[in-house]
């Protein structure tokens, strides 16, 4: 189809009035899609040149670990490069239920399920519980997945502000209790770096007889005794009825597991669509996901060395005058304002060597535009120091500090 004959097509007339990322990519700000040609663990290759990756969520710094890279092709050597297939049918591995096996001792459930990404274990989990007749209760800051999953539902779907449980007492008030009902929310939020308040979750959800689910997708291996997550590190992992997460962050890879009561696990294992009808996590992922867990449960000393860093980069900050917000945790959000000037900022960080994320309207209001940092435990207090520097010098130039 030629250039004109698109123009004449009325679907695409979007596309062709979508201009705003080409102004920004001519003016050399464009901060999306910038490929990596190498990666070292902390520092990456980008454009020939090394940056400090300060906006990964390579928690414990994994990716590289030697036992995740030897398992990851041990298992590509004897499984192939993949499944072609879903795991209703002819998808399924040992290494998936070793795996699930795995997660569902490490997290304190009877059974889990693992999904092809963390996306999609959202996807199935929601659409695959909430049916007609049944309501889906989210925070507003909870991730995109979970608001996909419950639009994907059969039920109906009611949002409270943010960490409003008396806002999300009287909406389950007016649901009454002839109807089912999750509450799901994000352990650690992942752009404001706060941690949900779990026990009034409980007590609210216990109230009204609705099922509550934790997202760990940012708290496993960070949250917890063990890094076993937001539930427990609240102690409360047997009042929590459904864990979900990735293996995407902490667990350096990619997939992601819903995990519960067996008899809700073998219901998703029958009926969430996103499980059956997508091919399954490839073979090298899922043993470089079990060989992670191991390593992160041998090797309790990055989740010191992670939260040492944390408090290093979160009082330098503060020292500086930046605004972070409520961050309790390793993700540390940069308050910077205006779109622009985000975008600025972001961009002569990124020439001096630093890697950030900005993060702009819709996921955040306008005014508040910011730049997402996240650490891992394998950063060096040299890295952020430098870090902090460029931070500091620039912020200043900008008028932001």
């Amino acid at each position: 189809m030629s250039t004109q004959e698109l123009q004449q097509v009325l679907l695409f007339e979007k596309c062709r009035q979508f201009t705003k990322a080409r102004e920004v990519q001519a003016a050399g700000l464009y901060p999306y899609f910038n490929p990596i040609s190498e990666s070292e663990d902390t520092v990456v290759v980008i454009d020939g040149q090394k940056r400090i990756m300060l906006g990964s969520n390579n928690y414990l710094g994994l990716t590289h670990h030697p036992r995740v890279l030897e398992a990851a092709s041990r298992a590509l050597s004897r499984y192939g490069s993949g499944c072609t297939g879903s795991r209703f049918l002819n998808g399924t591995l040992d290494l998936h239920e070793q795996l699930e096996a795995a997660l569902a001792e490490f997290l304190g459930k009877e059974a889990c399920l693992v999904f092809s990404t963390g996306y999609s274990a959202n996807l199935g989990l929601i659409s695959g519980l909430v049916g007609r007749g049944d309501v889906v209760f989210l925070d507003k800051l909870d991730h995109a997945s979970i608001v996909d999953g419950a639009r994907m539902s059969y039920g109906e779907t009611e949002r409270f502000n943010h960490g409003d449980l008396a806002g999300l007492e009287r909406r389950l008030e007016r649901n009454g209790t002839s109807r089912g009902a999750m509450v799901i929310v994000d352990g650690i939020y992942s752009m404001e770096g706060d941690i949900a308040d779990v026990a009034g979750l409980v007590k609210v959800a216990r109230r009204h007889g609705a099922a509550l689910a934790l997202d760990d997708a940012h708290s496993l291996g960070v949250l917890g005794p063990n890094g076993d997550g937001t539930a427990a590190h609240f102690g409360l992992t047997d009042e929590v009825d459904i864990i979900a997460g990735t293996f995407s962050k902490s667990l350096a890879s990619i997939g992601g597991f819903v995990t519960g009561t067996e008899n809700v696990i073998h219901y998703l294992r029958h009926h969430s669509r996103p499980l059956i009808f997508t091919a399954s996590l490839p073979p090298a992922n899922t043993a470089g996901v079990l060989a992670a867990l191991e390593v992160l449960q041998a090797e309790p000393e990055r989740r010191q060395h992670l939260w040492a860093n944390t408090r290093r980069l979160q009082e330098g900050f503060r020292h500086l005058g930046f605004d972070i917000g409520p961050t309790e945790t390793p993700i540390v959000p940069v308050l910077i304002g205006p779109l622009e000037k985000t975008f600025l900022m972001w961009r002569r960080l990124f020439d001096a060597g630093v890697f950030t994320n900005p993060v702009v309207f819709p996921a955040v209001p306008p005014s508040q535009c910011r730049l997402r940092t996240s650490l891992m435990a394998t950063h060096t207090f040299d890295q952020i120091d430098f870090a902090l520097e460029q931070f500091g010098r620039i912020g200043r130039g900008l008028g932001v500090i």
